[in-house]
C-alpha cells in the first residue's frame, strides 16, 4: 500500500555541500532563509565540536539535536532532526559485548499529514550498518539450487499438511459445537512454525501465543494430546486445565501459551539467561539450550517487546524473536496501528541483527532460521526476524471475517505455503504426487 508505507529517498555523500535542489523547493518559503545555517556541511564541524563536550551528559549510544522551523499547514512540516551515532557502546555486563559501530548520521525531515497515518522521511545520509545484510550476502553467493534434502522436503511438508489438517479438524468440531471457547487457528502460517521449529532440539524452548496447536505439534506433542486438551478432557496435555490457549509441556520444553500479547515474550528470555548463566556461570558444559518467542505484529507495540529486545542484546542471550507478521491485529491493520510498520528494523535499534523474510516459503524461513538459531547457539546474541505471513481465517472462529478486503485474502491464498512447498519438490525431483499424495492421505 503506496499511500501508508514510509518512503525514503537516500542521497548520497554530496548532502556534504548543499541540500539538494528538490528538497530546498519543497520546502516553505518562510523556513528556506534559514537553509544556510542548517546545511549538513555547516551542522557536521559544529556537531564534532559539540559531540565531546556532551558525550559525558549522555548514557545512550546516540545524541539528537532538533529543529524547530516554521509550521506550514499546507505541507505538514514539523520539525528537522540532526542524529549522531557514537562509534561504540558501552558494555555495562560481563554478558555483554556490544558491536562496535563506525559513527553514521541521519538527517531526518519527517511530514505529519492529517490524514496519513505513519511519517514521511525526506532522506537519510548513510544507514546504520547491517550485520545480517553482510552475512547474508556472503551466504547467498554459495548457497546451492537445492536447499534440502529429499527426505527434509517429505519432513517439511509432512508437518504442514498435519498442522493444516489438524486445524481443519478443530473448526469442524467447533461448529459442530464440540469445541467450546474461543479458537484461533493457524491456517496459513504454517511455514513459520515448521521453518522454525523443526530445526530445534529436545531441550530447546519456544513461547507463543494462543495461536499455539501447530507450535506444540511441531515440537512434538501427540496430536491426541492437543486435542484432548482442546475438548478440556483429562488425558490433555495441560489435564484439560489449559484448553486451547495455554498449552504447556514440561517433557517438550513448550513454557505455555499467553491469552494477553506479549506476556510470553519475558519468559522466553528467562529461559535464554537460564541457559547462559549456567553455561557460563555455573559452568554446565550440557546446557546450551535456544529459546524462540512467537508473537504477532500487534504485540510489538507492547512494552514487553522492547524491554526483551534491550535485556536480551545486552546479555548477548540465545533467543530468537519470530514476529508472524499476518498484517492484521483482530480487525486492525499493521500498518494503522504502529509508527514504523517495518518491524525488522527495530532490531538494529537495540545492537541486534533485524531481518525480514518472506513467511510464505518455507524454505525461505527456515534459511534465515538455521542461521538464527546458529548464532545463538554460538554464543553470538539474538536475532529479530519479521515473518511477513497471512492467516486464511478470521482472528478466531468467532470472528466472521468481514472487515478485510476479499482481493488480499485472495492474493495470499493463492500463494499457500503448503502448494508452494509441494511445486518446489516436484519441480525438482525431490518427490512425485503418490509421495505427496500418501502424506496427505496420512
Amino acid at each position: 500500500n503506496k499511500e501508508n508505507t514510509p518512503s525514503r529517498k537516500r542521497f548520497s555523500s554530496d548532502l556534504f555541500f548543499g541540500v539538494p535542489k528538490s528538497l530546498i523547493n519543497g520546502i516553505p518559503k518562510s523556513f528556506q532563509c534559514s537553509l544556510p545555517l542548517l546545511r549538513p556541511h555547516c551542522l557536521f564541524p559544529l556537531f564534532y565540536i559539540l559531540l565531546p563536550t556532551f558525550s559525558s551528559f549522555f548514557t545512550s549510544h546516540f545524541l539528537s539535536f532538533s529543529f524547530f522551523p516554521p509550521h506550514s499547514e499546507e505541507n505538514g512540516y514539523s520539525f528537522l532532526t540532526f542524529q549522531v551515532r557514537r562509534p561504540t557502546i558501552p558494555s555495562q555486563h560481563h554478558f555483554s559485548k556490544q558491536p562496535s559501530y563506525n559513527p553514521h548520521y541521519r538527517l531526518t525531515l519527517p511530514r505529519f499529514h492529517p490524514q496519513t497515518h505513519p511519517p514521511q522521511f525526506f532522506f537519510q545520509f548513510e544507514s546504520p550498518p547491517s550485520i545480517w545484510d553482510r552475512r547474508q550476502e556472503s551466504k547467498s553467493k554459495s548457497t546451492p539450487n537445492l536447499l534440502i534434502t529429499k527426505k527434509e522436503g517429505l519432513e517439511l511438508y509432512e508437518d504442514m499438511v498435519f498442522g493444516r489438517a489438524f486445524e481443519d479438524k478443530c473448526a469442524k468440531m467447533y461448529y459442530d459445537r464440540k469445541m467450546l471457547g474461543f479458537v484461533h487457528l493457524y491456517n496459513g502460517q504454517e511455514a513459520v512454525s515448521t521453518g522454525f521449529i523443526r530445526l530445534l532440539k529436545q531441550q530447546d524452548s519456544i513461547v507463543c501465543t494462543y495461536r499455539d496447536h501447530v507450535q506444540a505439534l511441531s515440537k512434538g506433542l501427540s496430536a491426541r494430546a492437543v486435542m484432548s486438551e482442546l475438548l478440556g478432557k483429562a488425558t490433555g496435555c495441560c489435564r484439560g486445565q489449559g484448553g486451547s490457549m495455554h498449552i504447556f509441556s514440561r517433557k517438550h520444553n513448550m513454557l505455555g501459551r499467553f491469552a494477553f500479547i506479549g506476556e510470553g515474550i519475558p519468559i522466553a528470555t528467562g529461559a535464554a539467561f537460564t541457559s547462559k548463566y549456567k553455561r557460563e556461570v555455573l559452568k554446565e558444559a550440557d546446557c546450551g539450550h535456544v529459546s524462540l518467542a512467537f508473537f504477532g505484529d500487534g504485540t510489538c507495540n507492547n512494552g514487553q517487546f522492547y524491554e526483551c529486545l534491550n535485556m536480551a542484546a545486552l546479555w548477548k542471550l540465545p533467543i530468537v524473536f519470530v514476529v508472524e507478521n499476518n498484517l492484521w491485529a483482530i480487525g486492525m491493520s499493521h500498518l494503522r496501528a504502529t509508527s514504523v510498520p517495518q518491524i525488522y528494523k527495530k532490531g538494529p535499534a537495540f545492537g541486534m541483527p533485524g531481518v525480514h523474510v518472506d513467511g510464505m516459503d518455507v524454505l525461505k524461513v527456515r534459511e534465515v532460521a538455521k542461521e538464527a538459531i546458529g548464532r545463538a547457539r554460538r554464543g553470538e546474541g539474538p536475532t529479530l526476524v519479521e515473518c511477513e505471513t497471512y492467516r486464511f481465517r478470521g482472528h478466531s472462529l468467532a470472528d466472521p471475517d468481514k472487515l478485510r478486503d476479499p482481493a488480499e485474502k485472495a492474493h495470499y491464498a493463492a500463494r499457500d505455503p503448503i502448494t508452494a512447498l509441494k511445486k518446489y519438490l516436484i519441480e525438482n525431483s525431490l518427490a512425485n504426487e503418490a509421495d505427496l499424495k500418501a502424506i496427505d492421505k496420512r
